[in-house]
């Protein structure tokens, strides 16, 4: 019997033993347990150093932001070429070649093609938009009130966006730089080279506004002392020939402008003209090296600088362009030595041969 119960009381004690290690384990894993919860707590630590992360990296994007710079261009030619050149090494140098890229497209003289063209920039939210030439201008600035928009190679403002009272500054999102020559110099410029001048012939494109400006304002000039003025006007380069004929046939001397379709097709010009033996003063450096003998000449290049300037501090947040005026490159007299020889007339004081 003493046996039996002493047989229990170790069996009872092994049993409390065990059940002692058991709740000593159990205690055991429930402490690891809450010893791994502060490991999980401190994700939230983790998020917020990942957040600073993110916005570190944001701003870092911010200050490395790439530019994309659409460039429409109405036509190739030696002027517009230039003037888009000047600005796009203008700009690279100033915001650096990895921070800005650049969409060049042509219109090819097409004024429809011009708003296909600018449309594409906008739908692709373009930072800035250079438009070369009124009709890219016009297209611009039909497109889009948001996008800043620069002209160049742009003659007057004024007339190309319809403002009346022009004083300068266009104001919204458009600016830029103008090629506008002082056109009562241009006429002076005729009558000095020419003083027994009695008709002058106005050859220009009918569908180039700015064109039509200049010619109103030389007219104006050249009326005002005793010249008769006749307009020559052709309505695309398909009819130009046949109008410089009859205007060379009329005329003492021929007036030219900064007009893109007639800057596109100098050499028929100048064939023309050098045949009749008539001159021709023009409204610009590439013209009067195609077709003329004198002008008042701007450096289209650094037009084209200017407008890079300018869209640097735009897009760097310096300069509103709302309230930026339009910016004018002086004007240098240059000749063209050929065709002066060709038509055996003697260049005048003062004015640079043309290079080339």
């Amino acid at each position: 019997m003493e046996e039996t119960e002493m047989k229990n009381k170790r069996s009872l004690a092994a049993v409390v033993t065990t059940m002692v290690l058991v709740i000593a384990m159990c205690l055991s894993l429930a402490a690891c347990g809450s010893s791994a919860a502060p490991a999980a707590t401190a994700a939230p630590a983790e998020a917020a150093n990942s957040s600073a992360a993110a916005t570190d990296t944001s701003a870092t994007d911010a200050s490395d932001k790439v530019f994309n710079i659409g460039v429409c261009q109405l036509v190739q030619h030696e002027a517009l070429d230039a003037a888009t050149q000047g600005f796009i090494d203008t700009l690279t140098e100033k915001l650096g070649a990895d921070k800005v890229n650049f969409d060049v497209q042509v219109a090819a003289g097409d004024s429809a093609t011009c708003s296909t063209i600018v449309n594409s920039f906008v739908s692709k939210k373009y930072d800035l938009i250079l438009a070369n030439a009124t009709a890219a201008l016009q297209a611009a600035y039909n497109a889009t009130s948001d996008i800043p928009i620069l002209g160049t190679s742009i003659t007057e403002y004024g007339v190309a966006l319809g403002i009346d009272d022009f004083s300068g500054t266009v104001g919204g999102n458009v600016s830029g730089t103008s090629d506008l020559a002082d056109l009562q110099a241009q006429a002076q410029m005729i009558l000095d080279w020419f003083p027994e001048t009695k008709t002058v012939g106005l050859l220009f494109c009918s569908a180039e506004p700015n064109s039509r400006y200049q010619i109103d304002e030389v007219n104006k000039a050249l009326t005002a002392k005793g010249i008769t003025c006749t307009e020559f006007a052709f309505t695309d380069s398909n009819d130009l020939a046949s109008v410089t004929e009859k205007a060379a046939a009329a005329s003492d001397v021929i007036y030219i402008p900064t007009d893109n379709t007639a800057a596109n097709n100098t050499e028929s010009i100048g064939n023309i003209l050098t045949a009749a033996g008539v001159p021709a003063v023009c409204g610009e450096e590439g013209l009067c090296a195609g077709c003329g003998v004198c002008t008042l000449s701007i450096s289209y290049y650094d037009l084209g600088a200017t407008t890079g300037k300018m869209a640097a501090k735009i897009l760097k947040g310096e300069a509103d362009i709302s309230t930026m005026p339009i910016e004018y490159a002086p004007a240098t007299p240059k000749y063209n030595a050929a065709m002066c020889e060709k038509l055996n007339i003697t260049p005048l004081e003062g004015y640079t041969a043309i290079e080339g």
